[in-house]
């Protein structure tokens, strides 16, 4: 009996000769122990075709269908925000003071009218440029007080982080209106206690303009740079850990870290957070109402939205009033589209 009888045959793969009688898988179709020709190349084998599945092409339904969803939001803003601009502008371009809201007389058309006469008043120009510096320091004070205290949070234990966590959204909670009387209490000349642990005497903080300022810029501060410092915290929370541990053991400072590692890697967060103080600060009103008595000594503590107050409920003119509304709503427009650009041109994905 043969001993290698059932034994299979070695196995040529494609590209090699095949033995005598045996036939080259070329995938030709030809028979079993066809002799292959002299001089002929093996052919390459066939690739396989595979016929993937077709998926089912997605329903798509009515272009208005998105417009749909977004209905009732645009329905509450238009009832909210669409609506009192417009009022606002069309009463900015009429002559409306008591005489018309009385009905004593006509409301008439005024054109342009009120916004010259809001131009050439020098008042003003006074007002807008104290609004413009007094935003600006509130806007940079917030930030470095809250980005500062959010770093601060990563760096301390469970307990101390819980207490300045209250003890800050405390500070957010706390109305407006209460926050300056507190403040006002604790700078008053005869009674506060800042004045007795500074050796100040009797001081008055709201006398001077500048330390008028200087007192509602702190609470400003105070009652915003929560926001800041939450919003950031949680900010760097969600960046790696090992990305900061890179950066240590490079021997980064703290500062360093801050503005080559974080403050990149925050720039969407710090974005929205500028904005939202650039808004806030801009429009301050009951701080400066609350602690000045209505914009200081003589009109000397005045901002923009003080300053159209009076002008329409203590003077009866509205019309300039909405004047003045309508400059304020142009101003922060148009810093808030000069900041996106400007991070636009950097690059930076909004």
């Amino acid at each position: 009996m043969n001993p290698t009888a059932g034994r299979p045959g070695p196995v040529t793969g494609p590209g090699r000769g095949a033995g005598a009688g045996e036939a080259p898988e070329d995938g030709t179709g030809s028979g079993a122990g066809a002799p292959a020709e002299a001089g002929a190349h093996p052919r390459p084998p066939s690739t396989p075709t595979v016929t993937s599945a077709r998926r089912p092409a997605r329903r798509q339904g009515p272009a208005w269908t998105p417009w749909l969803y977004l209905a009732p939001a645009l329905v509450v803003l238009g009832a909210l925000l669409v609506y009192p601009i417009y009022q606002l502008g069309l009463i900015s371009v009429l002559r409306y003071t008591q005489a018309q809201v009385s009905g004593g007389q006509p409301t008439t058309f005024e054109g342009f009218g009120n916004y010259r006469t809001l131009f050439g008043d020098d008042q003003f120009w006074q007002v807008l440029g104290a609004t413009l510096v007094f935003a600006a320091a509130c806007v940079v004070s917030t930030l470095a007080v809250g980005c500062a205290l959010a770093v601060l949070l990563t760096r301390v234990r469970a307990l101390p982080r819980l207490a300045l966590m209250m003890a800050a959204l405390g500070a957010w909670a706390t109305p407006a209106v209460t926050g300056s009387t507190v403040w006002l209490l604790l700078f008053d000349p005869d009674f506060g206690p800042v004045n007795r642990l500074l050796g100040l005497g009797d001081h008055s903080w709201t006398y001077g303009r500048y330390s008028a300022f200087t007192l509602v810029l702190l609470e400003v501060v105070w009652c915003s740079f929560p926001f800041v410092m939450v919003t950031v915290y949680a900010g760097i929370r969600a960046v790696p850990s090992e990305v900061l541990e890179a950066a240590s053991l490079d021997g980064a400072s703290q500062w360093r870290i801050w503005r080559s590692v974080l403050a990149p890697m925050l720039r969407p967060i710090l974005v929205v957070v500028t904005i939202q103080s650039v808004i806030w600060d801009f429009k301050v009103f009951t701080q400066i109402y609350v602690m000045t008595s209505g914009g200081g000594i003589a009109g000397q503590n005045l901002v923009l939205n003080v300053y159209a107050y009076q002008k329409a409920f203590a003077s009866s003119q509205y019309s300039l009033g909405s004047a003045i509304g309508v400059v304020m709503l142009v101003i922060l427009l148009a810093v808030t589209l000069v900041y996106l650009r400007l991070l636009r041109r950097q690059g930076e994905e909004l």
